[in-house]
């Protein structure tokens, strides 16, 4: 079965394999249409039925573009209950949906000592290679990762461990988290101290009690904060997977609450549609300097802008970039966009707000935990095991990959291409995730991150 998405398009989609075919006679140098708008040209003449791909198509994207702000603020007015879930509400008043006990390290040097103070007391732990030996903003940038994730409202109780003699110090994690709960945060020198996993277990038991202090309660929707990100898409993703999140996301906003988009290079190509729902001439001019910085940041390592989509992404159906943003984005849904956050920013708005930061998966997934998320919405059409500190609900974009990866994937999109409607079954489904459930990543205890590295290592 093929399927046309757009009455515009010029081109249809194997509804198993992702991959193009023409739906009429296209000349060289004619514009290849899908979702309604060009995805790329036609490199030759290609005849009505035949495959569309690398060897006869090619990206229309080059350079940096200047846009012009053209509002086209659309409200979806998508119906939505009063929703509570239930969640831990904590000190400060945030909300958390689990309440796990983290570790987190200052510093690589004592990945192993974390990992087994992890290991003895049932605490996660998420080793890093950083914190020492980096400089001015590459430095900066992991300590307000590292801020994000120690202040996160998922962990009921985090240990802070560092070694004693590296750049990013407990001193210094400290004054970079300024005000802190001591009940809740607790540090550990392992250089000052004569046996560093006596007393890690000790202190992490101390948090363990603390955390237990705490009980699930009702807390309205309008406070849950979900990351947006995709990973190994196919042709499909565009069409199944990532609209259902973006309904999603428009539900979730029309309920007060938050939604977080990233991957910023896979928005080249589709970043016209983001900028004309900014709220604000202040909100879009944020939003071009996201996107031509993330350009120029390519370009000072004269590396091309445009070198996406990966070898997963090309085989799976998607030929150029534009194709993949386009399909990308829709996780986004149609919610005006109210905020640009630089990587280690906190969700600051209601509503839609951009992050900073590359496509790559682990990254991608630190960041939008480091923003607040209290969960990730993960989009895959080729599939992959990778978890955040928080859920990560995989979405499979096609049913073949749900049935082979049941053990990865926790929801199935691929429903869509036959006409099922799962709005309201995937709405529920989150719910019960926000309110306790584990998906895949945790239950198979993937939970992992990357910090962001652009600068010197001494």
């Amino acid at each position: 079965m093929h399927i046309k998405i757009h009455e515009n398009d010029n081109v249809e989609v194997n509804a198993d394999t992702g991959h193009k075919r023409a739906v009429c006679d296209i000349n060289r140098g004619e514009n290849i249409i899908k979702y309604g708008v060009p995805i790329g040209h036609a490199l030759c003449g290609i005849k009505k039925g035949e495959h569309i791909h690398s060897h006869n198509m090619a990206t229309n994207l080059s350079g940096i573009v200047e846009y012009n702000y053209e509002p086209v603020i659309k409200v979806k007015n998508t119906k939505t209950q009063k929703y509570e879930i239930k969640a831990y509400r904590r000190n400060n008043g945030d909300i958390g949906i689990r309440n796990d006990i983290w570790i987190i390290n200052t510093v690589g040097c004592v990945n192993k000592t974390a990992h087994i103070l992890a290991q003895k007391t049932g605490a996660f732990d998420f080793p890093h290679p950083f914190g020492c030996s980096q400089l001015g903003e590459d430095h900066k940038t992991t300590q307000k990762i590292l801020k994000g994730l120690i202040e996160h409202p998922n962990a009921g109780g985090v240990l802070v461990l560092g070694l004693g003699c590296e750049n990013n110090n407990i001193g210094e994690m400290k004054k970079i988290l300024g005000d802190y709960d001591g009940d809740r945060i607790k540090f550990l020198n392992v250089q000052e101290s004569d046996d560093e996993i006596e007393d890690g277990v000790r202190i992490i038991s101390g948090l363990k009690k603390h955390a237990e202090g705490f009980e699930r309660e009702s807390v309205p929707l309008s406070e849950l904060c979900v990351g947006l990100k995709c990973g190994g898409s196919d042709g499909l993703s565009g069409i199944t997977a990532n609209p259902l999140v973006g309904r999603f996301s428009d539900m979730l906003i029309n309920a007060g609450g938050s939604a977080v988009l990233t991957e910023v290079p896979e928005m080249f190509g589709a970043e016209h549609i983001l900028m004309n729902r900014c709220e604000s001439r202040e909100v879009f001019d944020k939003t071009v300097s996201l996107i031509n910085n993330f350009k120029k940041y390519f370009m000072s390592y004269n590396q091309p802008v445009y070198e996406n989509p990966s070898p997963g992404n090309k085989a799976g159906g998607i030929t150029t970039l534009e194709e993949k943003s386009l399909g990308c984005v829709q996780k986004g849904g149609a919610s005006i966009v109210t905020d640009v956050l630089d990587m280690g920013e906190r969700v600051r708005k209601k509503g839609l707000s951009l992050l900073n930061g590359p496509g790559n998966d682990m990254v991608a997934v630190t960041n939008l935990t480091a923003a607040g998320c209290h969960l990730i919405l993960f989009t895959t059409g080729r599939g992959t095991p990778l978890g955040a500190p928080v859920p990560t609900v995989k979405i499979s974009s096609n049913s073949g990959l749900y049935m082979k990866k049941r053990h990865w994937t926790d929801f199935d999109a691929g429903g869509i291409t036959e006409g099922k409607q799962l709005d309201e079954s995937f709405f529920e489904f989150v719910m019960r995730v926000a309110s306790g459930e584990p998906v895949n990543n945790e239950k198979n205890g993937y939970r992992e991150i990357s910090v962001f590295k652009n600068g010197v290592t001494l």
